[in-house]
């Protein structure tokens, strides 16, 4: 049984259900990335013998329960595992075409699904070429507003807040662009936004009210199923970028303010998703794109406050500046100008 699915521009076959994907019809299907997680392929034990060199390596993080992260390099640049200390392991071809992974017990397909859409499928995006901003997206008027910053931000936080308030998410986490004609698009992720216990707890009220990520963890999510909260399933222009600073104790928070392009430019380099890994090539080509959007599309210094009950007045300030940011570009002046 192989099963269809989309997910931040690209298109997936499955072996298995992926919990929380969006389903696909197969005519649908343009350069497949093809996930295999039964029996190990031929190709995968050819690939295990090869030599190999680790290219990333991330230490575990005791205080946030994270697994320990390495990519390896087999032969020639010819395959890429990507290995968790919990034991979930992924295979790729250099085409990133096939793709094999496991998460042998007590983990499971909600486990694997969870790394999939993570860094997995986040490097399969950087091996194919496409630049990802580390953001969250959602659809304000006709245009889809991004929202960047490191690890713990708030980037995902805010998103919700922003769906719980009837704004469509485009995608969490991992921002996937396109570039036609002069302009840029966010290609949807996936119809959820994952948060930690301590964020639910600022939104709702309680770290219960929304289900787990998986058995096996503590990460929950808001499923954007047009319940609670809607997703944007069509790829959508990107019409700002905010750029998330540290939280601060100040009545003037949360404000935010225009940025140069150069300023923007020096954060998003350092907000692009998985840029360790890009070679020199690939990072001279990020530049120049990201060189492009930061002239081409407004972005702004997002300030929060300390004070997780000022939420609702970011999403508030979000929402007014966007709106202004699309009239200013729609008016007849600024048409006549591009």
């Amino acid at each position: 049984m192989n099963l269809n699915y989309t997910a931040y521009g690209l298109s997936l076959q499955s072996d298995i259900e992926l919990p929380g994907l969006r389903q696909a019809a197969s005519g649908t299907l343009s350069n497949p990335l093809f996930l295999t997680t039964n029996e190990k392929p031929a190709w995968v034990y050819f690939a295990a013998s090869l030599p190999l060199e680790i290219v990333h390596f991330v230490p575990a993080e005791p205080e946030s329960g994270d697994p320990v992260f390495q990519v390896r390099r087999y032969g020639d640049e010819q395959f890429y595992e990507l290995t968790y200390g919990d034991g979930a392991n992924f295979f790729m071809d250099a085409a990133s075409s096939a793709l094999w992974g496991e998460c042998p017990p007590p983990l499971t397909k909600e486990d694997l699904t969870t790394y999939l859409v993570g860094p997995v499928l986040g490097f399969v995006l950087r091996r194919r070429g496409v630049t990802c901003l580390h953001a969250s997206a959602v659809s304000i008027g006709d245009v889809g507003v991004a929202i960047s910053g490191p690890a713990a931000s708030g980037k995902s936080t805010t998103a919700a807040a922003l769906a719980i308030r009837g704004v469509p998410v485009l995608c969490e986490d991992i921002t996937a662009l396109s570039e036609r004609q002069g302009q840029f698009y966010i290609q949807p992720g996936y119809p959820r936004v994952c948060l930690w216990p301590d964020a639910v707890s600022k939104l709702y009220g309680s770290e219960d009210a929304l289900p787990n990520l998986t058995p096996t963890w503590e990460k929950k999510f808001l499923a954007l199923d047009g319940e609670r909260a809607k997703f944007e399933p069509k790829p959508k222009r990107l019409g700002a970028v905010y750029l998330l600073g540290p939280r601060v104790d100040e009545e003037t928070a949360p404000r935010v303010t225009e940025l140069s392009p150069r300023e923007a430019l020096l954060d998003l380099v350092q907000n692009t998703y998985m840029n360790v890994l890009l070679t020199r090539e690939q990072r001279a080509a990020e530049f120049e794109l990201l060189s492009r959007l930061v002239n081409r599309v407004p972005c702004r210094r997002l300030t929060p406050h300390k004070d997780a009950t000022r939420i609702g007045a970011l999403c508030e300030l979000i929402q007014e500046d966007a709106r202004e940011i699309g009239a200013v570009r729609s008016s007849p002046i600024a048409i006549r100008q591009t």
